[in-house]
């Protein structure tokens, strides 16, 4: 170990006297000398459709895309009861999904848009981590 932080401060040394900013450059060779690991936590986020007549997809999963404040993104998809579970880093983040499903079960066709987003989603040790994303449904004719 004594030999290692000899090593280091020849190395300084070196660096101090070659470098215009010999004290930056040796600050930030040290500081980089370590590896750090986020803790994974766990996020359920619950699909919610709004209030419909509609029986389309409310069955079927969908996909959930979360992004963080660095633009990552993870995705999932729901399980049967429409929850999507991620084990991402502590942080904030943005859960968004989109779905569309065309009914031809009757002579006028109609296509079905599900959208939802939810903003702003703390993720923390000490909170529970679980929020619900509203989705909305639109409609529009389709000319066949």
């Amino acid at each position: 170990m004594k030999t290692k932080i000899k090593r280091l401060k020849h190395l300084a040394a070196k660096l101090t006297g070659s470098l215009p900013l010999g004290g930056v450059g040796v600050g930030l060779l040290l500081s980089c000398s370590y590896d750090e690991e986020l803790p994974l936590l766990p996020l359920q986020v619950q699909v919610v459709y709004q209030q419909t007549t509609f029986e389309g997809p409310e069955n079927a999963r969908v996909r959930v895309e979360l992004k963080d404040q660095h633009a990552q993104i993870f995705v999932d998809s729901t399980s049967e009861g429409l929850t999507a579970c991620f084990m991402v880093p502590p942080g904030i983040y943005e859960a968004s999904t989109t779905a569309s499903y065309i009914d031809t079960t009757a002579a006028t066709w109609w296509r079905y848009n599900f959208n939802g987003v939810r903003s702003m989603i703390v993720v923390s040790p000490d909170s529970l981590n679980q929020v619900e994303m509203v989705v909305r449904m639109s409609r529009k004719r389709v000319v066949h």
